[in-house]
């Protein structure tokens, strides 16, 4: 294996303290790249992957994943001789829990050792910005209205002091803007709602499973559309959540389908993978089985 670790040396919190005492070893066994801005870990990716590096491994939140897998999605053909590792070091770490990667960075380091893969689809946003189509790439999950909408207004104190809760009080806050309607069309069918979330997996923020007949290889991606979102809905999913950690079926329209497109009637923006990533309207394809990933043993 030769390997390389891109990491934010000005990392936060519990989990990258840990990591920044294991750096010492870690830097004897790969290779470290630090980043020094929003995007730098897409551009040490792919540069990465030039240097003749197999394994890339992403220490950091599911935002630094998603900026490492937009590196690896731009290389073409090479893409098929790399694989990627991940050292959840973030709030949430969604990512982790679907491969079977423990929390704890140092047990994580063993499972990377390990080397355990599958590979797995690769899904995608296309759309416009300064004039141009652009490709913004997700791991996990993506997300369209109040979703995206709770991701702009949270902030990172907020996430130190009440960890993943941060989200829910931003949703809530969030409730009392205007929602956009979106329209997702697929082959298979279509739907309208104020939230849309797609689905690489099955789980979205943390234990909920909001997808569950997803595959990571099945060459489909999983949508489901809440027609509402206002606080009867947020009753009425409460218990289920909390029970069930699942949202009620009778609220929700799902699609699989290999493409969709997403359009709303105002102004809205996404998310990838927990971060912005641009505004609808959107198409949202995926490449099938195009990412290899190291897993642990209870990945399905």
């Amino acid at each position: 294996m030769r390997a390389c670790v891109i990491f934010n040396p000005a990392a936060k919190g519990e989990k990258s303290r840990r990591f920044f005492a294991n750096l010492d070893s870690i830097a004897a066994q790969c290779k470290l790249k630090r980043t020094a801005g929003p995007g730098d870990a897409t551009r040490l990716a792919t540069e990465a992957v030039q240097q003749g590096f197999d394994t890339i491994i992403a220490a950091g939140g599911d935002g630094t994943l998603n900026e490492v897998v937009n590196g690896l999605g731009v290389i073409g053909e090479e893409l098929s001789r790399v694989r990627l590792g991940f050292l959840p070091l973030g709030t949430v770490n969604v990512f982790a829990r679907e491969l079977g990667i423990p929390s704890r960075p140092e047990e994580a380091w063993k499972i990377i050792l390990r080397g355990r893969e599958k590979t797995i689809d690769l899904p995608y946003f296309e759309f416009r910005a300064d004039g141009e189509i652009q490709r913004q790439y997700f791991a996990q999950m993506a997300g369209a209205g109040l979703d995206a909408a709770a991701i702009a207004a949270v902030s990172w104190e907020l996430k130190k002091r009440i960890g993943p809760l941060a989200y829910v009080v931003a949703g809530l806050k969030a409730l009392h803007a205007p929602r956009p309607r979106l329209t997702v069309t697929s082959a298979n069918g279509s739907a309208t709602g104020e939230l849309v979330l797609f689905g690489n997996g099955r789980f979205y923020g943390g234990e909920f499973q909001l997808h569950p007949r997803a595959a990571m290889d099945d060459g489909l991606i999983d949508a489901c559309v809440l027609a509402r979102t206002n606080w009867l809905t947020l009753l009425r999913c409460g218990p289920s959540l909390l029970l069930r950690n699942r949202v009620p079926e009778s609220l929700v329209t799902r699609l699989q389908a290999r493409e969709f497109s997403i359009t709303a009637d105002s102004p809205a923006r996404f998310e990838v993978d927990g971060e912005l990533a641009g505004e609808l309207p959107a198409k949202v394809s995926v490449r099938t089985r195009a990412l290899r990933v190291i897993v642990g043993a209870d990945s399905r």
